[in-house]
Protein backbone atom coordinates (compact mmCIF):
# COMPACT_ATOMS: atom_id res chain seq x y z
CA UNK A 1 0.00 0.00 0.00
CA UNK A 2 1.78 3.62 -1.16
CA UNK A 3 2.11 5.66 1.52
CA UNK A 4 2.70 9.61 1.54
CA UNK A 5 6.54 9.33 1.49
CA UNK A 6 6.26 7.34 -1.97
CA UNK A 7 3.65 10.14 -3.07
CA UNK A 8 6.61 12.82 -1.61
CA UNK A 9 8.92 11.09 -3.66
CA UNK A 10 6.84 10.29 -7.09
CA UNK A 11 6.42 14.16 -7.07
CA UNK A 12 10.30 15.14 -5.88
CA UNK A 13 8.18 17.12 -2.52
CA UNK A 14 7.93 16.88 0.83
CA UNK A 15 5.74 14.61 2.52
CA UNK A 16 4.24 18.15 4.17
CA UNK A 17 3.66 19.88 0.72
CA UNK A 18 1.92 16.15 -0.07
CA UNK A 19 -0.14 16.84 2.85
CA UNK A 20 -1.05 20.22 2.22
CA UNK A 21 -2.01 19.67 -1.35
CA UNK A 22 -4.45 17.04 -0.71
CA UNK A 23 -5.81 19.19 1.81
CA UNK A 24 -6.82 21.58 -0.67
CA UNK A 25 -4.78 24.13 0.66
CA UNK A 26 -4.07 27.11 -1.15
CA UNK A 27 -0.74 27.86 0.03
CA UNK A 28 0.57 25.23 -2.33
CA UNK A 29 1.17 26.58 -5.94
CA UNK A 30 -1.42 24.56 -8.29
CA UNK A 31 0.99 23.51 -10.62
CA UNK A 32 2.77 21.53 -7.69
CA UNK A 33 -0.92 20.90 -6.01
CA UNK A 34 -1.69 19.28 -9.35
CA UNK A 35 1.37 17.36 -9.58
CA UNK A 36 1.09 15.79 -6.10
CA UNK A 37 -2.33 14.74 -7.37
CA UNK A 38 -1.12 13.17 -10.57
CA UNK A 39 1.06 11.12 -8.33
CA UNK A 40 -1.46 10.14 -5.54
CA UNK A 41 -3.76 9.06 -8.51
CA UNK A 42 -0.45 6.97 -10.03
CA UNK A 43 0.27 5.11 -6.97
CA UNK A 44 -2.94 4.65 -5.73
CA UNK A 45 -2.70 6.47 -2.54
CA UNK A 46 -5.46 7.72 -0.07
CA UNK A 47 -5.11 9.94 2.44
CA UNK A 48 -6.38 8.72 5.95
CA UNK A 49 -9.44 11.30 6.09
CA UNK A 50 -11.77 9.01 7.94
CA UNK A 51 -9.08 9.40 10.92
CA UNK A 52 -8.59 12.90 10.64
CA UNK A 53 -12.07 13.90 10.79
CA UNK A 54 -13.22 11.49 13.67
CA UNK A 55 -11.27 13.75 15.79
CA UNK A 56 -13.62 16.73 14.82
CA UNK A 57 -16.50 14.06 15.12
CA UNK A 58 -17.02 14.21 11.27
CA UNK A 59 -17.00 11.31 8.50
CA UNK A 60 -14.82 11.55 5.43
CA UNK A 61 -17.66 12.15 3.42
CA UNK A 62 -19.01 15.24 1.23
CA UNK A 63 -22.59 15.30 -0.06
CA UNK A 64 -23.38 16.61 -3.12
CA UNK A 65 -27.09 18.04 -3.51
CA UNK A 66 -28.17 18.20 -7.16
CA UNK A 67 -31.25 19.36 -9.09
CA UNK A 68 -31.52 16.75 -11.88
CA UNK A 69 -29.14 13.72 -11.92
CA UNK A 70 -30.19 12.89 -15.20
CA UNK A 71 -29.17 16.03 -16.94
CA UNK A 72 -25.85 16.05 -18.57
CA UNK A 73 -24.63 19.65 -16.78
CA UNK A 74 -25.32 17.84 -13.10
CA UNK A 75 -23.72 14.91 -13.88
CA UNK A 76 -20.16 17.10 -15.14
CA UNK A 77 -20.61 19.05 -11.78
CA UNK A 78 -20.71 15.53 -9.87
CA UNK A 79 -17.80 14.33 -11.83
CA UNK A 80 -15.96 17.39 -11.56
CA UNK A 81 -16.74 17.10 -7.32
CA UNK A 82 -15.65 13.61 -7.04
CA UNK A 83 -12.71 14.11 -8.55
CA UNK A 84 -10.62 16.34 -5.87
CA UNK A 85 -12.65 15.06 -3.59
CA UNK A 86 -11.29 11.57 -3.68
CA UNK A 87 -7.39 12.70 -4.38
CA UNK A 88 -7.85 14.41 -0.60
CA UNK A 89 -8.93 11.13 0.74
CA UNK A 90 -13.46 12.15 0.45
CA UNK A 91 -16.21 9.99 -0.65
CA UNK A 92 -19.08 11.88 -2.23
CA UNK A 93 -22.71 10.68 -1.57
CA UNK A 94 -24.82 11.88 -4.22
CA UNK A 95 -28.48 13.41 -3.51
CA UNK A 96 -30.72 14.24 -6.23
CA UNK A 97 -33.31 16.74 -5.54
CA UNK A 98 -35.65 17.23 -8.43
CA UNK A 99 -35.81 20.37 -8.16
CA UNK A 100 -38.36 19.63 -5.01
CA UNK A 101 -37.54 22.15 -1.78
CA UNK A 102 -38.89 19.40 0.32
CA UNK A 103 -36.77 16.76 -0.93
CA UNK A 104 -33.96 18.59 -0.50
CA UNK A 105 -34.79 20.07 3.24
CA UNK A 106 -34.28 15.82 3.83
CA UNK A 107 -30.92 15.56 2.00
CA UNK A 108 -29.65 18.92 4.29
CA UNK A 109 -30.87 16.67 7.31
CA UNK A 110 -29.98 13.08 6.30
CA UNK A 111 -25.97 15.54 5.96
CA UNK A 112 -26.32 16.56 9.61
CA UNK A 113 -27.46 13.28 10.75
CA UNK A 114 -24.63 11.50 8.92
CA UNK A 115 -22.04 14.32 9.59
CA UNK A 116 -20.99 14.87 6.34
CA UNK A 117 -17.50 16.95 6.59
CA UNK A 118 -19.05 19.51 3.89
CA UNK A 119 -22.09 20.26 1.27
CA UNK A 120 -22.09 21.08 -2.28
CA UNK A 121 -25.23 22.16 -3.20
CA UNK A 122 -27.36 23.31 -6.18
CA UNK A 123 -30.02 25.42 -4.57
CA UNK A 124 -33.93 24.39 -5.43
CA UNK A 125 -34.97 27.93 -5.52
CA UNK A 126 -34.92 30.91 -2.89
CA UNK A 127 -36.58 28.73 -0.10
CA UNK A 128 -33.26 26.94 -0.23
CA UNK A 129 -32.21 27.17 3.92
CA UNK A 130 -28.57 26.20 5.40
CA UNK A 131 -28.57 28.18 8.51
CA UNK A 132 -29.12 24.26 10.15
CA UNK A 133 -25.87 23.59 8.52
CA UNK A 134 -24.11 26.66 9.04
CA UNK A 135 -24.99 26.63 12.92
CA UNK A 136 -23.35 23.14 13.15
CA UNK A 137 -20.19 24.66 11.20
CA UNK A 138 -20.70 22.48 8.45
CA UNK A 139 -19.17 24.12 5.22
CA UNK A 140 -21.14 24.94 2.33
CA UNK A 141 -20.59 25.59 -1.20
CA UNK A 142 -23.41 26.19 -3.80
CA UNK A 143 -22.70 25.76 -7.03
CA UNK A 144 -25.19 26.87 -10.49
CA UNK A 145 -27.54 28.84 -8.43
CA UNK A 146 -26.85 31.27 -5.21
CA UNK A 147 -28.18 31.13 -1.52
CA UNK A 148 -30.17 34.28 -1.40
CA UNK A 149 -30.41 35.05 1.88
CA UNK A 150 -27.09 34.78 3.46
CA UNK A 151 -23.92 35.45 1.47
CA UNK A 152 -21.92 32.53 1.39
CA UNK A 153 -19.16 30.28 -0.84
CA UNK A 154 -20.36 29.76 -4.58
CA UNK A 155 -19.58 28.92 -7.98
CA UNK A 156 -21.64 30.26 -10.98
CA UNK A 157 -21.94 30.98 -14.70
CA UNK A 158 -22.76 34.01 -15.74
CA UNK A 159 -26.22 32.66 -17.60
CA UNK A 160 -27.56 35.97 -17.85
CA UNK A 161 -25.05 37.67 -20.49
CA UNK A 162 -24.73 33.99 -22.26
CA UNK A 163 -28.85 34.14 -22.90
CA UNK A 164 -28.35 37.89 -23.96
CA UNK A 165 -25.57 36.57 -26.31
CA UNK A 166 -27.88 33.23 -27.94
CA UNK A 167 -30.54 35.98 -28.47
CA UNK A 168 -28.16 38.17 -29.84
CA UNK A 169 -26.82 35.40 -32.07
CA UNK A 170 -30.62 35.06 -33.73
CA UNK A 171 -30.92 38.00 -34.14
CA UNK A 172 -28.47 38.81 -36.39
CA UNK A 173 -28.91 35.59 -37.94
CA UNK A 174 -32.21 37.18 -39.23
CA UNK A 175 -34.48 35.63 -37.02
CA UNK A 176 -37.12 38.60 -35.66
CA UNK A 177 -39.92 36.49 -33.52
CA UNK A 178 -37.67 34.92 -30.99
CA UNK A 179 -39.17 33.59 -28.37
CA UNK A 180 -38.20 31.78 -24.70
CA UNK A 181 -38.46 28.44 -23.25
CA UNK A 182 -37.19 28.82 -20.00
CA UNK A 183 -37.66 27.07 -16.16
CA UNK A 184 -40.26 27.86 -13.17
CA UNK A 185 -40.21 31.32 -11.61
CA UNK A 186 -37.69 31.81 -8.68
CA UNK A 187 -35.14 29.17 -9.74
CA UNK A 188 -32.03 31.71 -10.15
CA UNK A 189 -31.11 30.53 -13.48
CA UNK A 190 -34.78 30.40 -15.26
CA UNK A 191 -34.83 33.66 -14.09
CA UNK A 192 -31.79 34.82 -15.17
CA UNK A 193 -31.68 33.08 -18.66
CA UNK A 194 -35.16 34.70 -19.51
CA UNK A 195 -33.27 38.04 -18.28
CA UNK A 196 -30.85 37.87 -20.57
CA UNK A 197 -33.49 37.29 -23.53
CA UNK A 198 -35.07 39.98 -23.05
CA UNK A 199 -32.04 42.25 -22.36
CA UNK A 200 -30.61 41.46 -26.43
CA UNK A 201 -34.55 42.17 -27.32
CA UNK A 202 -34.66 45.60 -25.52
CA UNK A 203 -30.99 46.51 -26.74
CA UNK A 204 -32.23 45.47 -30.21
CA UNK A 205 -35.03 48.00 -29.87
CA UNK A 206 -37.36 45.18 -29.65
CA UNK A 207 -39.83 44.67 -27.11
CA UNK A 208 -40.32 41.56 -26.01
CA UNK A 209 -43.81 39.61 -26.38
CA UNK A 210 -45.37 37.86 -23.05
CA UNK A 211 -47.12 35.44 -25.55
CA UNK A 212 -43.44 34.24 -26.89
CA UNK A 213 -42.37 33.31 -23.49
CA UNK A 214 -43.29 30.26 -21.29
CA UNK A 215 -41.73 28.31 -18.54
CA UNK A 216 -41.65 24.71 -17.71
CA UNK A 217 -39.80 22.51 -15.53
CA UNK A 218 -36.48 21.91 -16.87
CA UNK A 219 -37.86 18.37 -18.39
CA UNK A 220 -38.59 17.50 -21.59
CA UNK A 221 -42.04 16.48 -21.53
CA UNK A 222 -43.31 19.93 -19.94
CA UNK A 223 -41.21 21.83 -22.49
CA UNK A 224 -42.63 20.03 -25.08
CA UNK A 225 -46.33 20.81 -23.59
CA UNK A 226 -44.71 24.54 -23.51
CA UNK A 227 -43.32 24.48 -27.50
CA UNK A 228 -46.96 23.23 -28.36
CA UNK A 229 -48.78 26.35 -26.95
CA UNK A 230 -45.71 28.49 -28.86
CA UNK A 231 -46.20 27.18 -32.09
CA UNK A 232 -50.08 26.81 -31.85
CA UNK A 233 -49.97 30.84 -31.31
CA UNK A 234 -51.64 32.70 -34.23
CA UNK A 235 -48.10 34.51 -34.92
CA UNK A 236 -45.72 31.48 -33.85
CA UNK A 237 -41.87 32.41 -33.27
CA UNK A 238 -39.20 32.06 -35.70
CA UNK A 239 -36.76 31.00 -33.20
CA UNK A 240 -36.24 29.95 -29.38
CA UNK A 241 -34.22 30.46 -26.67
CA UNK A 242 -34.29 27.08 -24.82
CA UNK A 243 -33.11 26.85 -21.20
CA UNK A 244 -31.21 23.42 -21.40
CA UNK A 245 -30.18 20.63 -22.99
CA UNK A 246 -32.95 18.18 -21.62
CA UNK A 247 -36.19 21.13 -22.64
CA UNK A 248 -34.56 20.81 -25.95
CA UNK A 249 -35.52 17.33 -26.63
CA UNK A 250 -39.19 17.94 -25.98
CA UNK A 251 -38.53 21.28 -28.48
CA UNK A 252 -36.72 18.83 -30.72
CA UNK A 253 -39.84 16.16 -30.73
CA UNK A 254 -42.28 18.70 -30.96
CA UNK A 255 -40.69 20.19 -33.88
CA UNK A 256 -40.15 16.69 -35.95
CA UNK A 257 -43.91 15.65 -35.05
CA UNK A 258 -44.82 19.02 -37.06
CA UNK A 259 -41.97 18.37 -39.78
CA UNK A 260 -40.18 21.58 -38.91
CA UNK A 261 -36.79 21.51 -39.33
CA UNK A 262 -34.23 23.65 -36.95
CA UNK A 263 -32.45 26.52 -38.96
CA UNK A 264 -34.82 26.20 -41.89
CA UNK A 265 -38.32 26.69 -39.88
CA UNK A 266 -37.16 28.01 -37.00
CA UNK A 267 -34.03 28.80 -34.93
CA UNK A 268 -32.97 26.85 -31.87
CA UNK A 269 -30.40 27.57 -29.45
CA UNK A 270 -30.27 25.41 -26.19
CA UNK A 271 -27.62 25.72 -23.55
CA UNK A 272 -25.58 23.12 -22.48
CA UNK A 273 -23.68 21.43 -24.86
CA UNK A 274 -24.95 17.37 -24.20
CA UNK A 275 -23.18 14.84 -26.18
CA UNK A 276 -25.93 13.79 -28.54
CA UNK A 277 -26.26 18.15 -29.44
CA UNK A 278 -23.51 17.17 -32.01
CA UNK A 279 -25.62 14.52 -33.70
CA UNK A 280 -28.86 15.58 -34.28
CA UNK A 281 -29.39 16.89 -37.80
CA UNK A 282 -28.94 19.73 -38.25
CA UNK A 283 -26.44 20.35 -35.10
CA UNK A 284 -27.88 21.67 -32.45
CA UNK A 285 -26.40 25.62 -31.69
CA UNK A 286 -25.18 25.75 -27.87
CA UNK A 287 -24.43 27.53 -24.94
CA UNK A 288 -21.87 25.67 -23.70
CA UNK A 289 -21.49 25.85 -19.37
CA UNK A 290 -17.87 24.86 -17.83
CA UNK A 291 -19.75 22.47 -15.72
CA UNK A 292 -16.90 20.40 -15.12
CA UNK A 293 -14.64 23.30 -14.05
CA UNK A 294 -17.73 24.34 -11.54
CA UNK A 295 -17.63 20.97 -9.79
CA UNK A 296 -13.78 20.91 -9.12
CA UNK A 297 -13.76 24.80 -8.34
CA UNK A 298 -16.43 24.02 -5.75
CA UNK A 299 -14.45 20.85 -4.28
CA UNK A 300 -11.46 22.61 -3.60
CA UNK A 301 -13.45 25.66 -1.92
CA UNK A 302 -15.07 23.33 0.26
CA UNK A 303 -12.06 21.36 1.05
CA UNK A 304 -9.92 24.65 1.86
CA UNK A 305 -13.10 25.55 4.49
CA UNK A 306 -13.10 21.94 6.03
CA UNK A 307 -9.18 22.45 6.31
CA UNK A 308 -10.09 26.19 7.49
CA UNK A 309 -7.93 27.37 5.02
CA UNK A 310 -10.42 29.91 3.09
CA UNK A 311 -11.04 33.39 4.42
CA UNK A 312 -14.41 35.58 3.93
CA UNK A 313 -17.33 33.97 1.87
CA UNK A 314 -15.89 33.50 -2.10
CA UNK A 315 -17.71 33.81 -5.14
CA UNK A 316 -16.30 32.33 -8.45
CA UNK A 317 -18.25 34.02 -11.51
CA UNK A 318 -17.50 31.66 -15.06
CA UNK A 319 -18.30 32.42 -18.41
CA UNK A 320 -20.39 30.50 -20.73
CA UNK A 321 -19.42 30.18 -24.87
CA UNK A 322 -21.49 29.95 -27.85
CA UNK A 323 -20.88 27.31 -29.89
CA UNK A 324 -23.12 27.93 -33.51
CA UNK A 325 -24.34 25.34 -35.31
CA UNK A 326 -26.67 24.61 -37.99
CA UNK A 327 -29.56 24.83 -35.53
CA UNK A 328 -29.50 28.52 -35.76
CA UNK A 329 -29.13 28.92 -39.56
CA UNK A 330 -31.92 29.76 -41.89
CA UNK A 331 -30.22 27.74 -44.84
CA UNK A 332 -29.16 24.69 -42.01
Amino acid sequence: MATISDVAALAGVSTATVSRALNGKSTVDPALAAKVRSAAVELGYHPNGLARNLRRQETAVLALIISDVENPFFTAIARGVEDIAQTAGYSVVLCNSDENAEKERRYIDVALQERVAGVVLSPTGTSTNVDILRDRGTPVVAVDRPLVEVPGDQVLVDTRRAAREATEHLLQGGYRRIGCLTGPSGVRTADDRLAGYRDALLSAETEPADELIRRAEFRSATAREAVRELLDEAEPPDALVVANSTMAIGVLEELAARRLRPGRDIGIVAFDDAPWTRLVDPPLTVVTQPAYEIGTLAAKLLLARIGGNADGPSSTMLEARLIPRASSRKDG
